[in-house]
């Protein structure tokens, strides 16, 4: 079976952008100045404030990819690094891209990928007028879509969604953030112009997601004798 891991990298807009409505309409539960903050800071998590920066993409057996990502202004020649491949491209591109080669997968992995990383990916494909070439949000049990986080919280039996760096650290695994980025930081690498920084940063997500896949495999996915 052919599989493949994929994960995003996403960042705002910036607040003052947003029209009147729409600046009330985010603050209308702020009541200090940090819970505002906190909130113009929250735009990237949602594909009608946000946009994708990078995509990448891993084979987990092969260990070859490929890395999508945004970089405004800049003519970078595509080059590869340890068998990941880095090319740019706008939003549009780099997800026009990514439909090209996810459909040709039988099943793909994530982590956390049905509740951010799949809509983000759907919705932003429709403000661009793309279509998908292939169903990102199959049947939540038996489909060809492993969520990793789905798996570790047998569905959301547990209380507690942990992130990928505690699931790493559990089980010894490199976590992404070992290098000294997070998430966090995406927006401000992007707007400092450390575009390659982003890339690479969303390589290490699908190298741990690959690792963090294995483990699940190994130790906790049930196989019948």
């Amino acid at each position: 079976m052919s599989r493949i891991i994929f994960d995003i990298e996403t960042i705002g807009q910036d607040f003052e952008s947003l029209d009147e409505t729409q600046q009330e309409y985010f603050l209308r539960y702020a009541e200090t100045e940090e819970e505002e903050e906190r909130v113009k800071e929250s735009l990237g998590l949602y594909p009608l404030t946000g946009e994708i920066v990078a995509i990448g993409m891993l084979n987990p057996d092969s260990m070859k990819g490929v890395v999508y990502f945004q970089a405004p202004d800049e003519t970078l020649t595509p080059f590869e690094e340890d068998g990941i491949r880095f090319e740019t491209g706008t939003e549009k591109e780099i997800l026009e891209r990514f439909w090209d080669v996810v459909k040709s997968y039988d099943q793909f992995i994530t982590f956390n990928g049905r509740t951010f990383d799949c809509p983000f990916i759907l919705i932003r494909s429709a403000i661009h007028r793309l279509k998908p070439t292939r169903e990102l949000m199959p049947n939540r049990y038996n489909g060809p879509h492993i969520d990793l986080l789905d798996q570790l919280t047998f569905y959301g039996a547990t209380r507690r969604r942990f992130s990928l760096d505690m699931w790493c650290k559990a089980f010894g695994i490199k976590s992404p953030k070992d290098e000294g980025i997070t998430g966090l930081d995406v927006k401000r690498l992007f707007n400092e112009g450390r575009y390659i920084d982003i890339a690479r940063y969303c390589v290490r997500d699908l190298i741990a997601t690959r690792e963090l896949l294995f483990f699940w495999e190994r130790y906790l996915k049930f196989s019948p004798a």
